[in-house]
């Protein structure tokens, strides 16, 4: 029996997924557990195994395509088998083509398309199109830069566009965005995809006029264009528009503290030199500075740090635990997994998540259910050496922590001069949901609390 393959959903908040690598084409023989194809979300790639043993009978969708979660992507059966009813584009096609001339067609189609021509028609660009034709290119995907007009007045009708699917000019969904026509298709069944749309006609061109002049030397300080283009990753583009909606719709500010980290750093020494039978011998510094945050974070004079502002800049969202982020860096772009309820957890619990969350980021293969519902971020760069710098605010939180590196500082002490190991902290806030002076009252309260670890740790 025929069985169709969906597109998973990865995450409760994921409602698409672009598919990235096909394993397999139609015709070849999947055993179970054979990788069928790659996929990702805008944060993260995953796999889909085999389940089933059998034939691919159909693929329904291109590289690049972008398809609705739990929607049919090919189909798995014995040679011969109909799989007609999987096909998640079965329904966009009109039943049959109308014959060319009225006096040729069944009374049923004459009357149908008398019906049509005779309404008023829709104009798009320099093209008359009828809202039936409009509306059956628009669920198929035709390319309608391919169209041949056969209606009254050189306008496209329904026919016409069912011509052009029954020739395979179609245009995936993921690709319909950024067409303006003229491509000619390399996806399933000659369909233009987002891989025919990226490709640059002069790449094309460039071997032919390489080959027909011998590259010119180089010489030096002559002006030269020796640029070249890439387009932006998925996540990059997802990470470059968080970006911009958080400094263009804030009222973003930053304040600075250091703290001395003695106590941070001895207790960190403690945790590696004796903590390996307790579990605790790969607790980091930034495990600790999260796990301080949280509880301060916890206190209620700071709940306008620990939120949400929703509507528009109207409604505070508060929450009863503290949801971290966890800003951490990876071969695709900055991904922010959330430590759920971080206020709660033991110092070890806190760390050991933190590390499960960060090695799937980097892997990959994250839940993007850990990607959403942080209410604060702490982004630590310090192992960078950064001393100080202004961290975004990820909206609709209203405020990031940043981290910076470990220092020497000089203090006066009886008179006397000592260096301690000093470390800046850079608060970024929404200024629409609180004011300068709580903003300064959180990050004192976190300085001193990270100088009183121990006594803090004691206390759970």
């Amino acid at each position: 029996m025929a069985t169709p393959i969906i597109m998973p959903r990865q995450g409760n908040t994921v409602e698409s997924c672009i598919i990235t690598k096909w394993n397999k084409k139609v015709g070849d023989p999947v055993a179970v557990g054979d990788i069928l194809f790659a996929y990702e979300t805008d944060k993260a790639s995953f796999e889909e195994e085999a389940k089933e043993a059998g034939t691919v009978l159909q693929i329904f969708f291109a590289e690049g395509d972008d398809v609705p979660c739990l929607t049919n992507v090919m189909v798995i059966g014995n040679p011969g088998e109909s799989f007609a009813e999987f096909d998640p584009n079965a329904g966009s096609a009109a039943p049959a083509e109308a014959a060319p001339a009225a006096e040729t067609a069944p009374a049923g189609e004459a009357k149908a398309e008398a019906e049509e021509t005779a309404e008023a028609p829709v104009i798009l660009g320099e093209m008359k199109i009828s809202p039936r034709a409009r509306n059956l290119a628009e669920k198929s995907g035709a390319d309608l830069s391919k169209v041949v007009p056969t209606g009254p007045d050189g306008r496209v009708i329904a026919r016409d566009v069912q011509k052009l699917i029954d020739s395979g000019l179609l245009v995936t969904a993921a690709a319909r965005a950024g067409y303006q026509g003229g491509v000619e298709g390399t996806g399933l069944g000659g369909r233009v995809s987002l891989r025919d749309l990226e490709k640059k006609p002069e790449a094309a061109e460039a071997p032919a006029a390489a080959a027909a002049a011998p590259a010119a030397p180089v010489e030096l300080g002559v002006p030269v264009d020796d640029s070249y283009t890439e387009p932006m990753s998925n996540m990059r583009k997802v990470i470059a528009k968080a970006m911009m909606a958080s400094l263009s719709s804030m009222a973003q500010l930053t304040h600075n503290i250091s703290y001395d980290a003695t106590e941070v750093q001895n207790a960190r020494k403690l945790f590696k030199e004796k903590g390996e039978k307790f579990g605790m011998e790969r607790i980091s510094i930034n495990d600790i500075i999260m796990y301080v945050v949280a509880r301060t974070l916890a206190m209620p004079e700071h709940k306008a740090l620990n939120a949400n502002l929703i509507d528009d800049g109207k409604t505070m969202k508060y929450f009863r635990g503290v949801h971290l982020g966890m800003a951490v860096d990876t071969d695709r772009g900055l991904m922010v997994p959330t430590i759920f309820n971080a206020d709660k957890m033991t110092l070890k619990e806190l760390s050991a998540t933190a590390k499960r969350l960060a090695k799937e980021c980097k892997e990959g293969n994250i839940n993007p259910d850990y990607l959403r519902g942080a209410s604060f971020t702490v982004s630590n760069i310090g192992s960078l050496g950064i001393e100080s710098f202004t961290p975004v605010v990820n909206p609709p939180q209203t405020g990031i922590l940043g981290v910076c590196a470990i220092t020497d500082g000089v203090r006066v002490e009886n008179g006397e001069i000592k260096v301690y190991p000093k470390m800046t902290l850079s608060l970024s806030y929404d200024h629409r949901a609180l004011d300068g002076t709580p903003a300064s009252k959180f990050l004192v309260d976190l300085k001193n609390n990270l100088e009183a670890f121990t006594l803090m740790l004691a206390r759970g």
